[in-house]
């Protein structure tokens, strides 16, 4: 569509939608300067580029959030662009610029540092994008990633805790992570998320192990949906590094509710074309009297989510760190017994379809368990294909994706936590003497690197546990002699090496498909009814006239908007936005930064929801003024349906030095309707 539309207008039908349109206002400027200033010279700065960045998950599907440090407590941005029209490393003067907020690094280690985040919104599917962080002089290197197709089935991929440092050697163990996800996204190209099962770094404010967490590349170029592990949780490093979306950090999310300052907490959520992912600190498990609400707190928040947005996906997924049937060192956890009597029932209510968990380092994959009971006495260990019936929920270990640490199968012992995770009476001891638990279908430890992936198609969740490395390939805790085999196993009294790329354990879940019970779907062609809004009037100029001179020190001018009618009549009655931006006030080669514009936004006729956005400074004062998109309304979602028109008053602070001249600069009005 061109800038110069005035009209945008959409239709949504019964699949979510997130779409953006443009359009473009001019605004025009006169004024005569009484004299001509010349700034004093400034000396060069020498500043470092930002570091640590991560590309994480965003909200949905056309979002993405990025984070980093810096080195400089200054205003800071993300510059985005279609990789197509970055030539030669220069981004054009069309490119999208987020702004990014933070603040000061807190932990011993990151003194003197600061962190940024900023959530990129807008992004259009199938499309290769090239962005940078940082500001003007201060640029991070470029990096890229690429959208896909909104819609249909897609591949994720979950890893289990690389807890960097844990082998007692930071570096193989950094080298072990890189090596597992160079090869995991070398065979699944096309994956699109990379979930975390926790445990990122063995200590929390340690930086030189964030560093080599943080080392590959692909954590700039695919989304990395942090989760937070017990090795993770007694610092603000976590939070530092990774901004999450939709996050509630109320301190009943915390481990310790009065430590909100020091350590790190809160549980998220987000849609991903079929899949609500809902993500909790299971590290807070104990309700406690300074304000810690543990697992009665998780499940509120996961009630909650999926009483307001379960209608918009498919599949249910939650992730965790601390896996309540794992085989190994960690089963008979007297916190993992609290999480197994508290969480199974509720998330059998809830329609949870598939649990990810890390924290035992070993592999174990559930048999279909309703209300914390095995749902289906005729299911087989190992089955290939599992139907759930209602209330069926799978649950799956992810063993390390570093090869940092692994922790050895335990046989089932029914002395401890009152009996709850015995063995499987249908087990028989394997070739090595080992008994699963009755809660496991498949439990494996080979002491080799694995990830999971998983495959989200619209009826069914294909998962596969898969060997990310072979005999010779970096293994930490191998090579160090922390575990003293690696990647073989007893069949039939011969040993067998297990080969990178084999798949250790596959399965498929077909949800709500259990015997006795029937899967009904209607098709309806729903009104979708319509998002747009207009620019009124015919003159897209808007003249703040000739600024005046404040004794030579600045210039003031003003002046409104010319008012924008917006309708929705959506069913959905889904969230909107309005947003604008400007750039750079121009006059033949004569210029000025937009920052130096401002606005108070207001709503002149109420309607659809709309409420104003907040008033916006001039950068001459201090930050970035419009140069960066500004919010000029808004819509929650299930709001009233209607029109309504907004307005904002323009208000202009420049610097004296300004040369005389007749400029302007184009106002970019970007709407978003999910």
């Amino acid at each position: 569509m061109s800038p110069s539309a005035s009209r945008a207008t959409s239709q949504q039908g019964a699949k979510r939608h997130l779409i953006a349109w443009l359009s473009a206002a001019t605004l025009g400027l006169t004024f005569a300067s009484s004299s001509l200033l010349t700034a004093p010279a400034m000396a060069e700065e020498v500043s470092t580029a930002p570091t640590a960045i991560v590309l994480g998950v965003g909200a949905n599907e056309s979002q993405r959030i990025l984070s980093w440090y810096t080195s400089e407590d200054t205003s800071q941005l993300v510059q985005l662009a279609p990789s197509a029209s970055v030539i030669n490393g220069q981004f054009p003067g069309n490119a999208t610029s987020f702004a990014a907020s933070g603040n000061a690094n807190t932990t011993t280690e990151s003194a003197g540092t600061h962190n940024r985040h900023a959530v990129i919104t807008g992004l259009q599917e199938n499309v290769e994008y090239t962005y940078r962080v940082g500001s003007d002089n201060n640029w991070s290197p470029a990096y890229t990633f690429r959208t896909q197709s909104f819609e249909g089935d897609y591949d994720f991929l979950f890893f289990g805790d690389p807890q960097i440092g844990s082998s007692g050697d930071e570096v193989a163990d950094g080298l072990g992570w890189s090596e597992t996800l160079d090869y995991a996204l070398s065979v699944n190209p096309d994956a699109e998320l990379l979930v975390s099962g926790g445990d990122q770094v063995e200590k929390a404010n340690i930086e030189t192990q964030w560093d080599q967490f943080l080392a590959n590349d692909n954590l700039r170029q695919y989304p990395w949906a942090a989760t937070i592990g017990n090795h993770d949780v007694g610092g603000r490093a976590y939070d530092q590094h990774f901004y999450t979306p939709n996050t509630d950090r109320a301190p009943k999310y915390y481990k310790d509710a009065d430590k909100t300052a020091t350590t790190s907490g809160g549980d998220y959520w987000y849609i991903y074309k079929d899949v609500l992912f809902i993500d909790l600190n299971s590290n807070s498990y104990a309700s406690s009297a300074a304000g810690s609400g543990g697992d009665e707190a998780h499940l509120g928040f996961v009630t909650d989510v999926i009483n307001n947005h379960g209608y918009q996906a498919k599949h249910t997924v939650l992730v965790y760190h601390h896996a309540i049937y794992s085989p190994a060192d960690h089963a008979n956890d007297t916190d993992n017994a609290i999480r197994r009597v508290d969480f199974p029932t509720a998330f059998s209510e809830l329609g949870v379809d598939l649990v990810l968990q890390g924290h035992d380092h070993s592999y174990s994959r559930s048999y279909e368990i309703k209300n914390g009971e095995k749902a289906n006495p005729d299911e087989q260990a190992g089955d290939a294909d599992i139907f759930t019936g209602v209330g069926g929920v799978i649950y799956v270990t992810g063993n390390s994706a570093s090869g940092s640490k692994y922790y050895g199968l335990t046989e089932p012992d029914s002395s401890k936590n009152g009996g709850d995770f015995g063995a499987d009476p249908t087990a028989t001891p394997d070739s090595n003497g080992h008994t699963r638990h009755w809660a496991n279908s498949v439990e494996n430890q080979e002491n080799v690197r694995t990830y999971v992936k998983v495959a989200v198609k619209g009826d069914s969740l294909t998962v596969q546990n898969i060997r990310a490395s072979a005999t010779g390939d970096v293994n930490p805790a191998f090579d160090r002699g922390n575990v003293k085999w690696q990647g073989t196993v007893s069949q039939n009294g011969q040993s067998q090496t297990l080969a990178k790329g084999t798949i250790v354990d596959e399965f498929t879940v077909y949800p709500n498909n259990g015997e006795g019970s029937q899967t009904i779907q209607v098709s309806v062609n729903e009104t979708p009814g319509e998002f747009g809004w207009t620019i009124n009037g015919t003159n897209r100029l808007v003249d703040l006239g000739t600024a005046e001179d404040h004794n030579a020190e600045y210039y003031l001018a003003s002046g409104q908007i010319n008012p924008i009618t917006v309708t929705d009549t959506r069913r959905p009655k889904s969230p909107w936005s309005l947003s604008s931006k400007v750039g750079d006030f121009t006059d033949g080669d004569k210029s000025f930064s937009g920052k130096y514009l401002g606005w108070a936004p207001n709503v002149q006729e109420a309607g659809a929801g709309a409420t104003a956005g907040n008033a916006v400074a001039s950068g001459y004062d201090s930050g970035s003024g419009l140069s960066s998109s500004r919010v000029l309304g808004a819509a929650a979602q299930g709001h009233d349906i209607g029109q309504a028109v907004l307005g904002a008053d323009l208000n202009l602070k420049i610097p004296g030095t300004v040369s005389s001249g007749s400029y302007r600069t184009t106002l970019t009005i970007t709407s978003l309707a999910q």
